[in-house]
């Protein structure tokens, strides 16, 4: 538990110190920032090292579909008003990347962990967490992650009776119903743009009824809770019914609802949502996202949009017609190797728009798109489609292994 400053084992300490020492070996070897063989190794010489390293700190877990990277970040930048924090900021989000983070992290209060959905609930029972972040769930991966529903109950059923405090939006019917296990919940109105994956009542199978913001099953009397934080424009409004601006340098209104989940996480610390919401300003780009980069004398906004949710979130957030926009899909192993989500994704928004696909899997996309009746070209590399691209601002929107390829091209 926080507040325990028991010292490290001898064995712990090792485990530390090896870890530390593969990953350096790995990023010597140009293979990314080798936190996640580094808590590998950690790990396999000491499984209890996750436990040990966080007993000295007050935890936040976030755990969503969409989101957990920035909404990190921006509860990290908020609890730093009250002391040093440890966080994954990288999002890597499993048991390896996550010990590595909390290794690099002895001086810290606080520990702001992005946790992957499918194991939030073993992490949570590793690191005794003072509060848990839960934004929504949507379909994604679907080759690994199977149905939305069945990590509903997985975090239903693991998250049962944590004494942790649990922020969790009530607009989303499967969140609600995951985190109604919980003794202690806040509930926040963060609203769900994606609808898609809760037409069905998760507590009995019965049709949702969604009158307005509201929702309900009419067969088993499941409905919406009643929020005690509010997005509402560019306000939070808090449990006592004050409004507080939010003003972030990131755009679109799901950063919005991040900020308002992230200040009713900060209020658990003791962080009043004037100051954390102020210290939310201070971040502009998270791992890339968001960031504009100089390339071939255009310049490029890099947008990561992973599945039908993130693409709809996406769609609201770039410049109006006629911009033009590069989108760059892949399905290797970290996106996901079934493409078979593009056809939930509503292409027609980008209607207008000189369109340039590429990417590993640009024929799924292209084939897509021209169902859609939407004009585009197909391209090779992200420097020919910058060429083919007319002068002036270009959105560039890629799912997840495809932002990397793109950032490491563009030097970001």
């Amino acid at each position: 538990m926080a507040g325990n400053t028991e010292p490290l084992s001898p064995r712990a300490k090792l485990a530390v110190t090896a870890g530390k020492a593969a990953a350096a070996v790995s990023r010597a070897a140009g293979r990314g920032s080798g936190s996640v063989i580094g808590g590998k190794v950690a790990l396999k010489l000491d499984p209890d090292l996750l436990g040990r390293l966080a007993q000295h700190l007050d935890v936040v877990l976030v755990s969503a579909t969409n989101g957990k990277t920035t909404t990190t970040r921006l509860i990290a930048e908020a609890l730093r008003a009250s002391g040093p924090v440890v966080s994954n900021a990288l999002g890597a989000n499993m048991p390896a990347g996550i010990t590595s983070a909390l290794a690099g992290g002895s001086d810290a209060k606080y520990g702001v962990i992005e946790v992957d959905e499918k194991y939030l609930a073993g992490v949570a029972r590793d690191v005794t967490p003072k509060a848990i972040a839960l934004l929504n769930l949507s379909r994604d991966q679907l080759d690994r992650a199977a149905e939305t529903r069945m990590l509903a109950e997985k975090w239903r059923e693991g998250l049962s009776g944590t004494k942790a405090v649990v922020i969790a939006n009530a607009d989303d019917p499967l969140v609600v119903w995951a985190a109604s296990s919980c003794p202690n919940v806040v509930w926040v109105a963060a609203g769900q743009e994606w609808k898609d994956d809760a037409w069905s009542c998760p507590a009995c199978g019965g049709v949702m009824q969604r009158p307005g913001d509201d929702w309900f099953c009419g067969e088993c009397g499941f409905r919406r809770p009643a929020p005690s934080w509010a997005l509402s424009g560019d306000h939070v409004l808090d449990p006592h019914g004050s409004a507080w601006p939010i003003h972030l340098q990131l755009p679109g209104r799901a950063n919005r609802a991040n900020a308002a989940t992230s200040a009713a996480v900060a209020a658990v610390f003791g962080v009043p949502p004037q100051v954390a919401l102020e210290r939310m300003y201070q971040v502009q780009a998270v791992a890339g996202r968001y960031d504009v980069v100089s390339f071939q004398g255009r310049d490029l906004r890099l947008l990561l949009a992973k599945n039908p949710a993130g693409w709809l979130e996406t769609f609201s957030l770039i410049d109006p017609p006629p911009t033009p926009v590069i989108l760059s899909v892949n399905a290797r192993g970290a996106d996901g190797t079934d493409t078979s989500w593009l056809w939930d994704v509503d292409y027609t928004r980008l209607a207008g728009h000189p369109i340039v696909v590429i990417g590993d899997r640009r024929l799924d996309l292209a084939v897509r798109l021209e169902v859609a009746g939407l004009d585009f070209r197909v391209c090779e590399t992200v420097d020919e489609a910058v060429q083919l691209s007319p002068p002036g601002r270009i959105e560039l929107i890629a799912n997840y292994t495809a932002f990397q390829d793109v950032r490491r091209r563009v030097g970001n």
